[in-house]
């Protein structure tokens, strides 16, 4: 059973980071891509990152590129989401995706 369980939202300063991490489990990760998507209150899911099976990751779309980084641990079957420079632009609840998977989520919060 494909699971996907993300952690490490919090309450940031502006500029400050956060680290998501996405535990996946009931697949492997090297054999599928993994996006981080993100929702704001009454605004569209957004995708803001993949990462592809052998690795190799996508362009960033230009509301995150240079600040937020994906990458994984295929030993510890985890994706992370190393996002810097945050603001207060980046509120959003966080959801870790594979195909039709899903996460639950985890809130990120940038104080004003």
């Amino acid at each position: 059973q494909v699971q996907l369980v993300e952690s490490g939202g919090g309450l940031v300063q502006p500029g400050g980071s956060l680290r998501l991490s996405c535990t996946a489990s009931g697949f492997t990760l090297s054999e599928y891509s993994m996006n981080w998507y993100r929702q704001a209150p009454e605004k569209e899911r957004e995708w803001i990152a993949g990462i592809g099976a052998t690795g190799d990751v996508a362009p960033y779309p230009d509301s995150v590129k240079g600040r937020f980084t994906i990458s994984r641990d295929v030993a510890k079957n985890t994706v992370y989401l190393q996002m810097n420079d945050l603001s207060p632009e980046d509120p959003a609840v966080y959801y870790c995706n594979r195909n039709v998977f899903w996460g639950q989520g985890t809130q990120g919060t940038v104080s004003l």
